[in-house]
């Protein structure tokens, strides 16, 4: 036989045997062997996410507001609770029964076969003296995480708050182009937090392992770090804040300050505030309803006045709008002098002004009345109608070149644009039963309480600050906004460093400054007087058409007069004159934030205003 064709079949042959035996052990493997097929059941392959540290919040001076600390919550699985008694979990849990049933239906209506919290924020504390025991419990398990703390106790309104992403939150990320939650994870739901949630929640990190089937993790085979999130640096005064709470204690009502040469927020208060500590950790839902349920004076100590409250009329503080659209317009001069003619509308008694500056030093009603019936009334058209039509058009136009009524493009949530009246709402939205107006029913003698900063014209105390810093700028202002920088080395937003203009010329606004000066000086707001610091203000007294109801209390100001540093609004619900309460208030925030500390009269003044509860709608005040 040739050589050649032997070898051949050596090889032939040796492959089959190979074969063989391969096919053979393969079959003992997976037939005869049933070790490996208990191992492949014992090691699974799993993947859990990593959640990252909330970011800081911090004030101008880097001050730390908010802080986050490690805290353990408890989730549940209620498909995998085993035969453990009720009884038991609840003193393990320190629940009562009632609120054991109830966490665990809430699992159950969530997804009775997937984990959800049972129990978030525990402090570590509360998670040593259940840790023994937890890992026996089946369907119960820990996650580290992150709970927000308040060192400075101060600005709940404006810093907001964090809480479990609800289902409408989820579905919406879920259908977004990059999904990042999950059900259990925190969320902004207010304030700084939800403007800048995404700023401040991190970049997730992974683990790849291998579990057994009791669910112990047996092997890492892959990890990417969670990536903490940004810190933020806000344009708010911790101390100025503090002072601002200090004296709107025991009212109701809103602080607003702004650095006119930035726009940026020093301060903002809301009245009656609450510790943001109150809303961390366990029974979130409970504080909140009770906060609710025990505002039995209807004082709404949740909302955010400074930005919410956009039906506020400004009272007498518009007058100075007034005056300078006016002059812009050309209806009037510096120097233009009105009778105070009380039978167009009433005033208090003083000298018939003989020029704007005048008029707004003794807040003249008839003399704005003029001011508003020329503007209306232009004779464009010889219809009434049509030329109140004509007038009121153009006046609101440049009114909202002043940000009222309009939405300010600020980070603050919830801001609202407020209400300056124009054509179409007076033809279309305002009819009413005491008001049956309508297109072709209404002219300047159905809408004249406008001119004085009453009627249909709604204003936010934010809106208000803002009015302060366009005349502390002389006819331009920065958005408002209270986020100065996004991490260390972030920069402001574009859109914060834009000047936003009037439509009123710069030369228009000297005379209403100085007129300013004139009403803290020798008018109705000498109650703001700070000694060695040249005051700019404004008094305003909104009406309460309710029987044996105060009026509002109302200030607007700037400091100091020819270097601006700082603009005010005060608005003190039911506080009468607005030289009365605000107005004194308002001084005390400028003498604080630009001396650091109070003179004796400064000293005498906070004792007055920190002393005395606003909160009733007929007080008597001295």
């Amino acid at each position: 036989m040739d050589p050649y064709q032997n070898r051949r079949w050596v090889i032939i042959l040796s492959i089959i045997a190979v074969s063989i035996v391969m096919v053979v052990r393969l079959l003992y493997l997976q037939v005869l062997d049933d070790k490996w097929a208990d191992r492949s059941e014992e090691i699974t392959h799993s993947e859990k996410s990593l959640k990252p540290s909330r970011g800081l919040i911090y004030d101008r001076n880097g001050v730390l507001l908010v802080e986050a600390s490690q805290v353990y919550d408890i989730y549940v699985t209620p498909d995998k609770i085993g035969e453990t008694d009720t009884t038991e979990l609840c003193k393990i849990f320190d629940l009562t029964r009632e609120e054991f049933d109830k966490k665990l239906e809430k699992a159950s209506n969530y997804a009775s076969y997937k984990a959800s919290i049972f129990i978030e924020g525990m402090h570590k504390d509360d998670y040593a003296k259940i840790s023994y025991i937890l890992p026996e419990l089946d369907g119960f398990y820990e996650e580290r995480n992150t709970q927000r703390g308040y060192p400075e106790h101060i600005a709940a309104h404006v810093l907001g708050y964090i809480g479990i992403i609800s289902k409408e939150e989820y579905d919406a990320d879920r259908n977004s182009e990059e999904p990042y939650y999950t059900m259990n994870d925190y969320i902004g739901k207010s304030g700084i937090e939800l403007v800048y949630e995404k700023e401040l929640r991190g970049k997730r990190g992974k683990v790849s392992y291998l579990k057994d089937r009791l669910g112990n993790e047996k092997e890492d085979l892959y990890s990417r770090s969670a990536k903490a999130g940004e810190n933020l640096y806000t344009t708010l005064d911790v101390e100025l804040q503090k002072y601002g709470e200090l004296l709107m204690h025991n009212k109701v009502g809103c602080i607003v300050a702004i650095e006119p040469s930035t726009g940026e927020i020093l301060s903002m208060v809301s009245a009656p505030f609450y510790d943001p500590e109150l809303f961390v950790g366990r029974d979130f839902g409970k504080k909140y309803a009770k906060i609710n349920q025990e505002d039995s004076l209807g004082l709404k100590p949740l909302i955010n006045k400074g930005i919410y409250n956009d039906t506020y009329r400004p009272g007498s503080i518009f007058k100075l709008v007034q005056a300078l659209v006016g002059m812009e317009e050309g209806v009037i001069q510096h120097n233009t002098a009105f009778a105070c003619n009380k039978a167009l509308i009433g005033c208090h008694n003083h000298p018939s002004p003989t020029s704007v500056s005048i008029a707004i030093q003794h807040s003249c009603n008839p003399y704005f009345y003029q001011v508003f019936k020329k503007l209306i009334q232009r004779g464009d058209d010889p219809s009434i109608f049509k030329d109140s039509r004509l007038g009121i058009e153009k006046w609101a136009a440049a009114v909202k070149s002043f940000g009222l009524g309009v939405k300010l493009e600020t980070d603050i949530p919830g801001v609202k644009s407020g209400l300056i009246p124009d054509a179409n709402f007076y033809d279309n939205e305002f009819p009413s039963k005491d008001k049956p107006y309508g297109k072709h029913s209404w002219a300047f003698s159905t809408i004249y309480s406008n001119s004085i900063g009453e009627g249909e014209i709604g204003v936010s105390p934010l809106q208000m600050a803002n009015l302060a810093a366009i005349i502390a700028n002389r006819g331009f202002y920065y958005t408002p906004h209270l986020v100065r920088k996004v991490g260390e080395n972030g920069e402001k937003r574009d859109i914060y460093q834009k000047r936003n203009y009037t439509v009123v010329s710069p030369e228009h606004f000297e005379p209403v400054v100085n007129a300013m000066e004139q009403v803290v000086l020798n008018g109705t707001a000498k109650r703001a007087q700070i000694e060695g610091i040249s005051v700019c203000g404004k008094t305003g007294t909104v009406e309460n058409k309710a029987e044996n109801i105060n009026d509002h209390s109302v200030f607007i100001a700037f400091a100091p007069k020819d270097d601006p540093k700082i603009a005010v609004a005060v608005y003190v619900e039911y506080g009468t004159w607005g030289g009365t309460w605000a107005a004194p208030i308002a001084s005390l925030m400028i003498e604080r934030y630009l001396n650091g500390q109070l003179s004796e009269k400064g000293k005498a003044k906070e004792d007055r205003v920190t002393s005395t509860s606003i909160l009733y709608k007929n007080q008597k005040f001295k």
